[in-house]
């Protein structure tokens, strides 16, 4: 089904756009639904949209080769994904699957492309996110080396804090024990364990579907580490 363009108000690149602009991509875009857990695009599949979350929320993972998930990124609403394979126009690199019920909108790869290409405001805005993704995926690969799962919870918990409205430490909609364990190559078990001594030591403290950080520092000196993990035994 196409989506009401004050639907655009809400998706960080397109806010901006003319009224009249807008209304146009609008009538272009089609919405579909996805269930929790079920595969909004695979891995090698052909990049014919770029892609809106309106409500909801999506993980990117891909695969190691003896089978094992591995979470590569979140997707939250008024975020967009899928541009690598708009911009080049190879197959999808990762696999993208709903971690809650959730809404998608798709806009055609050749108007995505065109938008890109036409309107500097909107290409600097991709340039960023690519140049976000890129280091992302670098800090990832670091922290998937370290040696201790502990030590590897707490670099992730650093990479995914932002500041809140009102100056607090957090992790907004902070995922679950199970999606970090995907993340960081562990056990949910593990991860578990890691987060009652957190817990246990006031380190952290859950708030709704946030996680608030009562000290970063700490987190940051086991990443680094210069202090030694928690226990996950």
């Amino acid at each position: 089904m196409p989506i009401p363009s004050d639907a655009l108000n809400n998706l960080e690149l397109l806010r901006e756009l003319p009224p009249e602009h807008g209304e146009r991509l609008a009538g272009l875009m089609v919405e579909r639904s996805f269930a929790r857990r079920e595969i909004v695009f695979k891995k090698g599949d052909p990049g014919q949209f770029l892609c809106f979350l309106l409500e909801g929320r999506l993980q990117g993972v891909d695969f190691t080769l003896d089978g094992r998930e591995v979470g590569l990124y979140f997707v939250d609403p008024g975020a967009y994904f899928g541009e690598m394979s708009v911009l080049d126009g190879d197959p999808r690199p990762d696999y993208v699957i709903a971690v809650a019920r959730s809404r998608v909108a798709l806009l055609p790869a050749e108007e995505a492309r065109q938008l890109i290409t036409r309107m500097p405001g909107i290409a600097e805005k991709v340039l960023l996110r690519l140049t976000r993704r890129l280091r992302s995926v670098s800090a990832q690969r670091t922290l998937l080396g370290m040696p201790n799962p502990g030590q590897r919870v707490c670099a992730q918990l650093v990479q995914l804090v932002v500041k809140g409205v009102d100056g607090r430490t957090l992790i907004a909609n902070a995922p679950t024990h199970q999606e970090i364990a995907i993340m960081i190559n562990a056990s949910r078990e593990t991860v578990t364990r890691v987060f009652q001594v957190l817990q246990a030591k006031h380190i952290v403290a859950r708030d709704g579907n946030s996680l608030g950080i009562n000290d970063l520092s700490y987190l940051r000196d086991v990443a680094e580490g210069a202090i030694d993990p928690p226990k996950a035994g």
